[in-house]
């Protein structure tokens, strides 16, 4: 494993790229409503991002095409956007998206719900989310990576959920996908040691009922084993000697 150790300055210059993933994200939201197809939030994604003098990070990332993976519902991550995918009321779509900014990668998701949505189903989102804040709290110099799967997993199992064990986070950097796997479940106090300056990418993929997932014929798309929602959410952080510092924010 060969995990990029990033200086200072160049945490420093990941914030741009990061800022412009924030902001692409919280604009895709505003845009949630029934009636909009994932076509459109990956239209309006790219729009963003070039705007903002960047470049789609995911579109064309191993002939993946579009600029978001837009997952809805039993969708638990990549899913291709589609004119054909149209938001109804009570689903919930995870977007997830980045951007390149001179080199540098940002990478974040939010699970969106779309009008009213199943108690259930909202309180799966809430758990997951706060399920990674309680791995973000970990990223801190001198923990080690269980810390972090641990603190998802046992939020997640607490409320009666599972966690995703094929789909991991990742360290991110001039690549996407860079060292190390960040698992979202995991023993504390154990495996690699974290320091300051790794940057990772954290983003606990948690279902309703089973952990297990199918991956479909276009070989992107996973899904649920049990056709039961999956809620995802994701921040690039930075591991410093003032503790986790948030790249992907506005």
């Amino acid at each position: 494993m060969a995990v990029i150790i990033k200086s200072p300055a160049e945490i420093e210059a990941m914030k741009e790229a990061g800022r412009v993933s924030a902001k692409v994200l919280r604009m895709l939201g505003d845009l949630i409503e029934p009636g909009i197809s994932t076509l459109e939030l990956d239209h309006q994604a790219e729009a963003i991002i070039r705007m903002e003098g960047g470049r789609p990070a995911f579109k064309g990332y191993f002939g993946f095409p579009g600029s978001i993976c837009a997952s809805i519902n039993d969708t638990i991550v990549h899913g291709i956007p589609s004119k054909d995918i149209i938001l109804q009321e009570g689903d919930i779509i995870s977007i997830d998206t980045g951007a390149i900014i001179d080199g540098w990668v940002g990478d974040n998701a939010y699970t969106y719900l779309c009008g009213e949505v199943d108690p259930d189903v909202a309180k799966l989102c809430k758990v997951t989310e706060e399920s990674m804040w309680a791995g973000i709290s970990k990223a801190v110099p001198e923990g080690r990576l269980g810390d972090i799967g641990h603190a998802v997993q046992s939020i997640a199992e607490a409320a009666g959920f599972k966690v995703v064990r094929e789909y991991v986070g990742h360290g991110v950097g001039r690549n996407m996908h860079e060292d190390p796997n960040v698992p979202n479940y995991g023993k504390a106090g154990k495996g690699l040691r974290l320091v300051e300056g790794m940057v990772i990418a954290i983003e606990p993929m948690v279902n309703m009922k089973s952990h297990k997932t199918k991956r479909m014929k276009d070989g992107w798309t996973v899904k649920t084993v049990d056709g039961l929602p999956s809620a995802h959410y994701e921040k690039t952080v930075a591991i410093t000697a003032d503790g986790p510092l948030i790249l992907t924010q506005e």
